[in-house]
Protein backbone atom coordinates (compact mmCIF):
# COMPACT_ATOMS: atom_id res chain seq x y z
CA UNK A 1 0.00 0.00 0.00
CA UNK A 2 0.83 3.48 -0.94
CA UNK A 3 1.20 6.14 1.59
CA UNK A 4 -0.21 9.22 1.61
CA UNK A 5 3.71 11.13 0.82
CA UNK A 6 4.22 8.69 -2.07
CA UNK A 7 0.53 9.05 -3.90
CA UNK A 8 1.37 12.86 -3.63
CA UNK A 9 4.85 11.92 -5.32
CA UNK A 10 3.55 9.98 -7.90
CA UNK A 11 0.50 12.82 -8.72
CA UNK A 12 3.47 15.26 -8.98
CA UNK A 13 6.00 12.78 -11.40
CA UNK A 14 2.81 12.61 -13.47
CA UNK A 15 1.53 16.17 -13.72
CA UNK A 16 5.82 17.12 -13.98
CA UNK A 17 5.65 15.37 -17.48
CA UNK A 18 3.70 18.37 -18.77
CA UNK A 19 4.63 21.78 -19.86
CA UNK A 20 1.06 23.25 -18.35
CA UNK A 21 2.12 21.61 -15.13
CA UNK A 22 -0.87 22.22 -12.20
CA UNK A 23 -4.17 23.95 -13.55
CA UNK A 24 -5.39 26.46 -11.66
CA UNK A 25 -6.91 26.07 -7.68
CA UNK A 26 -9.89 27.56 -9.01
CA UNK A 27 -9.68 25.09 -12.01
CA UNK A 28 -9.12 22.26 -10.09
CA UNK A 29 -11.85 22.82 -7.90
CA UNK A 30 -13.94 22.67 -10.84
CA UNK A 31 -12.71 19.52 -12.18
CA UNK A 32 -12.83 18.24 -8.16
CA UNK A 33 -16.98 19.56 -8.94
CA UNK A 34 -17.25 17.63 -11.96
CA UNK A 35 -16.04 14.38 -10.37
CA UNK A 36 -17.73 14.70 -7.60
CA UNK A 37 -21.31 15.14 -9.53
CA UNK A 38 -20.40 11.49 -11.58
CA UNK A 39 -19.43 9.63 -7.79
CA UNK A 40 -22.97 11.33 -6.81
CA UNK A 41 -24.29 9.75 -10.14
CA UNK A 42 -22.90 6.05 -9.37
CA UNK A 43 -23.83 6.22 -6.32
CA UNK A 44 -27.83 7.66 -7.23
CA UNK A 45 -27.74 4.54 -9.69
CA UNK A 46 -26.48 1.80 -7.21
CA UNK A 47 -28.66 3.19 -4.44
CA UNK A 48 -31.14 5.42 -5.79
CA UNK A 49 -34.11 4.90 -8.28
CA UNK A 50 -32.53 6.26 -10.88
CA UNK A 51 -31.09 3.67 -12.88
CA UNK A 52 -28.70 3.55 -15.81
CA UNK A 53 -29.65 3.51 -18.85
CA UNK A 54 -28.50 0.64 -21.38
CA UNK A 55 -26.51 2.92 -22.98
CA UNK A 56 -24.56 4.70 -20.41
CA UNK A 57 -20.85 3.13 -19.93
CA UNK A 58 -20.27 0.89 -16.77
CA UNK A 59 -18.42 3.03 -14.32
CA UNK A 60 -17.94 1.98 -10.67
CA UNK A 61 -17.84 3.93 -7.21
CA UNK A 62 -14.60 2.99 -6.69
CA UNK A 63 -13.22 4.54 -9.86
CA UNK A 64 -14.95 7.34 -9.02
CA UNK A 65 -13.33 7.73 -5.91
CA UNK A 66 -9.69 6.95 -7.31
CA UNK A 67 -10.76 9.90 -9.63
CA UNK A 68 -11.71 12.48 -6.85
CA UNK A 69 -8.57 11.39 -4.90
CA UNK A 70 -6.35 12.50 -7.97
CA UNK A 71 -8.00 15.54 -8.03
CA UNK A 72 -7.53 16.70 -4.30
CA UNK A 73 -3.99 15.48 -4.43
CA UNK A 74 -3.39 17.72 -7.93
CA UNK A 75 -5.33 20.65 -5.39
CA UNK A 76 -3.03 19.64 -2.53
CA UNK A 77 0.33 19.85 -4.30
CA UNK A 78 -0.22 22.60 -6.45
CA UNK A 79 -1.15 24.61 -2.71
CA UNK A 80 1.99 23.06 -1.18
CA UNK A 81 0.18 21.20 1.60
CA UNK A 82 0.41 17.83 2.68
CA UNK A 83 -1.95 15.63 2.49
CA UNK A 84 -1.14 13.23 6.07
CA UNK A 85 -0.86 16.21 8.10
CA UNK A 86 -3.95 17.36 6.62
CA UNK A 87 -5.68 14.20 7.37
CA UNK A 88 -4.03 13.82 10.89
CA UNK A 89 -5.03 17.63 11.78
CA UNK A 90 -8.57 16.12 10.87
CA UNK A 91 -8.78 12.94 12.32
CA UNK A 92 -7.92 14.84 15.50
CA UNK A 93 -10.67 17.30 15.13
CA UNK A 94 -13.28 14.91 14.91
CA UNK A 95 -11.92 12.51 17.90
CA UNK A 96 -11.72 15.31 20.02
CA UNK A 97 -15.54 17.20 18.73
CA UNK A 98 -17.75 13.70 18.33
CA UNK A 99 -16.04 11.56 20.75
CA UNK A 100 -18.97 11.60 22.41
CA UNK A 101 -21.72 12.59 19.45
CA UNK A 102 -22.59 8.82 18.44
CA UNK A 103 -24.19 6.13 19.63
Amino acid sequence: MKSMTEMQKEVDTFIGQFNTGYFSPLANLARLTEEVGELSREINHLYGEKKKKDIEDANTIKAELGDNLFVLLCIANSLDIDMTESFNETMDKYNKRDKNRYD
